[in-house]
């Protein structure tokens, strides 16, 4: 629910129709570079993504369990950066930088639900990771295409009852203090504290389940890694040793980057009051991170730069 505020300060009961996202502040050559770099960082992102996905798509090599969570990932990151991305790079050109009341709760809903389903997703993988190397008789079985479509499908669910819960929560809210969001996209925090109400049950929403996801998921992957490990480390063959620790350190790359700043964003109570520090943390957890996941993922596991040599040779072949 939102109202519209009179010049005078008192409510309007006529309900908003838009807000204004704010974005970065700064002058045209500010707002000239933010967009050169935004562009920039989003097409990388894109492209990056789309090869990984074209890549384990078309090579038979890459049709396993591990490859097949480092697609939907790909797809993911392509999906949240895209919710936000086209409309912050038309705002930064645009005076107005207006998004309808109903264009902000959606794109908050595919946001929250993407964002989540990732970190869900990276656990899983995660998980996947463990039986691969700890229980490699049974990995076949246990990770069977179906379940690993079940595990797909669980994340999204995960992802999906977040979402709702945390849009329901939110644009229930009467916003009518200002239309006006600090914020290169519609998020929580912003939002909030625009909200002309008592905002300390959204808050405990948004903290709890956030936290609880971002606790949970990340004691799956620590335990999943510290059983990875000591497996590794009994190894005899130093080369077997090398590429498992090469994989997972991929993996682990990405969990702490992803986890590390959604934590700093989400599940510390300051983070409604600093919007300027919650603005340089966004960009890198929504751009900076789905354009470094390819990169990890391809230069650092030689499958995968094989897979890509062989798809060049395919596409340039006469």
């Amino acid at each position: 629910r939102a109202m519209t505020p009179h010049r005078n300060g008192t409510l309007s009961g006529t309900p908003l129709q838009e807000f204004v996202l704010e974005g970065f502040q700064g002058g045209l050559q500010t707002q000239a570079l933010l967009f050169a770099l935004f562009l920039a960082l989003y097409l990388a992102a894109v492209l990056g993504n789309l090869t990984m996905i074209v890549v384990i798509t078309l090579d038979a090599r890459l049709h396993s369990p591990m490859y097949f969570f480092l697609k939907n990932l790909s797809f993911l990151d392509l999906c949240y950066s895209s919710v936000i991305y086209p409309k912050a790079l038309a705002n930064v050109l645009s005076s107005a930088k207006v998004i309808s009341f109903g264009g902000c709760a959606t794109q908050f809903f595919f946001f929250s639900l993407m964002i989540t389903t990732e970190g869900f997703l990276l656990a899983v993988m995660a998980y996947d990771r463990f039986l691969a190397i700890c229980s490699p008789l049974h990995y076949p079985i246990t990770m069977c295409p179906s379940a690993c479509a079940q595990f797909v499908l669980g994340c999204y669910g995960g992802g999906c009852l977040n979402a709702i819960l945390q849009t329901s929560f939110t644009f229930s809210l009467p916003f009518c203090s200002s239309n006006h969001i600090d914020h290169f996209f519609c998020d929580v925090p912003p939002l909030l504290l625009l909200a002309c109400a008592d905002t300390a049950i959204n808050e405990l929403v948004l903290f709890g389940i956030c936290g609880l996801i971002i606790v949970g998921t990340t004691l799956g992957v620590l335990i999943s890694y510290a059983y990875i490990t000591v497996t590794i480390l009994r190894m005899r063959s130093g080369a077997g040793r090398h590429k498992l620790f090469s994989t997972c350190g991929s993996h682990m790359t990405a969990v702490s980057l992803f986890y590390g700043t959604v934590f700093v964003m989400y599940a510390q109570p300051g983070a409604v009051e600093s919007m300027e520090q919650g603005k340089v943390v966004s960009v890198f957890y929504t751009l900076v991170i789905p354009v470094l996941n390819p990169l990890i993922y391809s230069l650092r596991n030689k499958e995968v730069k094989e897979a890509l040599c062989r798809l060049g040779h395919k596409l340039t072949a006469p």
